[in-house]
């Protein structure tokens, strides 16, 4: 009898430290895929080769891809909670941070070395021919900071011409109706302009450093899904560095997955930027670095009248997905 009840005992004993372990073992949460918008803009489709590739499965992470043709509207449906992140210009970002100071960026995935340009009617040959005319650009965002720049290389400001806002998506149909005469697009929006008589006056080229684009998320997301926004950049990074290595099947992959013409895809002007580059960028010491970009942006925006205040830009970085966990 005593035996029966010491093994009782020790049975007992064992069930229940089987299930105080159990209980102990860390359960993963299944999370729903991360909601990413994005646009019309050649950089910022490394995502959906990382998607068709399952480079963002093999990270670990379930990624829904949105792809916007207007981003303005999107910005508002981010900061309400519409999407977990998106991809911004860096301008945007920085504009959008002054009304949703909850974001940050934590990848920058291209930057534009001449994708971005202005493109004019015919008549129009020199910058200096724009004095008194309609520009369309984006405006409160990167694309006015852009055609300013340009601008500037003619010693004319925006008071020399008639800025209109305009989309990059609308440049040919305003150009061909003589709503504008030049504007600030890119492809495969440009090539239109260009069937339609346009011709280029000024590209992005020229303004090293200016036009980045960066992957944003809402804070909370960063907070309570580390793993997964370190596994989607990672992915995307991927993603980047495969279509770079195949041109020509990243392109029919982005081709097929958005239902545009293949000839429409261009990387000339563009730089899919990897992992180093990034880790640079985020270094403030860095002359080319991102905050000091971002303080170009945030003054212009201020000075402008665009914003009255800007968080501190250091709030609005997150580097630590770059690094290894």
């Amino acid at each position: 009898m005593l035996k029966l009840l010491r093994y009782i005992s020790i049975s007992l004993i064992t069930v229940c430290l089987l299930f105080a372990c159990h209980a102990s073992v860390p359960i993963k949460v299944k999370h729903p895929p991360l909601k990413v918008v994005f646009t019309s803009f050649v950089g910022e489709h490394s995502g959906i080769i990382a998607q068709e590739k399952g480079f963002f499965k093999a990270q670990g992470v379930d990624v829904e891809l949105i792809y916007k043709q207007y981003i303005q509207l999107e910005m508002a449906n981010f900061s309400a909670g519409k999407y977990d992140g998106m991809v911004l210009t860096l301008g945007s970002f920085i504009n959008l941070s002054a009304t949703n100071p909850d974001i940050q960026g934590v990848v920058v995935i291209n930057e534009s070395t001449g994708a971005d340009v202005v493109v004019a009617q015919s008549q129009i040959k020199t910058v200096a021919d724009l004095k008194g005319k309609k520009l369309g650009a984006n405006l409160g965002g990167f694309s006015e900071i852009f055609v300013t720049e340009m601008l500037k290389t003619a010693n004319l400001t925006s008071d020399d011409v008639n800025l209109v806002k305009v989309e990059a998506s609308e440049i040919p149909q305003h150009l061909k109706n003589n709503a504008i005469q030049a504007g600030h697009t890119w492809e495969p929006h440009l090539s239109e302009a260009i069937k339609l008589g346009g011709n280029i006056l000024f590209t992005s080229k020229q303004t090293p450093g200016l036009i980045l684009d960066m992957i944003i998320f809402r804070s909370e997301i960063i907070r309570d899904r580390p793993e997964d926004v370190r596994a989607f950049v990672r992915g995307w990074l991927e993603g980047s560095a495969y279509w770079k290595a195949n041109v020509q099947e990243g392109n029919a992959i982005i081709s097929k997955a958005l239902k545009i013409p293949l000839n429409t895809i261009y990387l000339e002007g563009v730089n899919l930027t990897d992992l180093s580059e990034n880790q640079k960028l985020f270094q403030s010491s860095n002359p080319n670095s991102i905050y000091k970009t971002a303080k170009i942006y945030a003054d212009f925006f201020i000075r402008s009248g665009n914003v009255t205040r800007i968080p501190k830009l250091k709030s609005l970085f997150n580097s630590s997905f770059l690094n290894p966990p």
